[in-house]
């Protein structure tokens, strides 16, 4: 258990890696609420409410799954030597910056 201090985790992810993911969500929402509005009439307004209930849950598994592993391939394991690197700070500084680095 002591070599997990020899590896650090860092995260690359960025907006714009899931920014697709959520055009095409917001997507599939306006479709569920036009296909809402297409069905809604004074005999089928269940109907209306089912369809947007059945598309919002069906989708909801598939936009945490594309989120979850979009995560996980942005998530790199990089080894250190323990010899030649400090141990880093509690506040989450490398030690590596200075302090112009960190104000810039």
């Amino acid at each position: 258990m002591d070599n997990i201090q020899n590896y650090r985790l860092k995260c690359t992810l960025t907006f714009g890696d899931i920014y697709g993911q959520i055009i095409v969500w917001l997507i599939v929402i306006f479709l569920s609420l036009a296909s809402a509005l297409a069905l809604w009439s004074s005999a089928r307004q269940i109907y209306a409410l089912a369809t947007v209930g059945l598309i919002l849950v069906l989708s909801l598994p598939f936009l945490l799954f594309a989120f979850v592993t979009t995560l996980l391939n942005n998530i790199e394991v990089i080894a250190i030597d323990p010899d030649s690197e400090s141990k880093p700070s509690a506040s989450g500084d490398l030690p590596s910056q200075t302090a112009s680095q960190v104000a810039s």
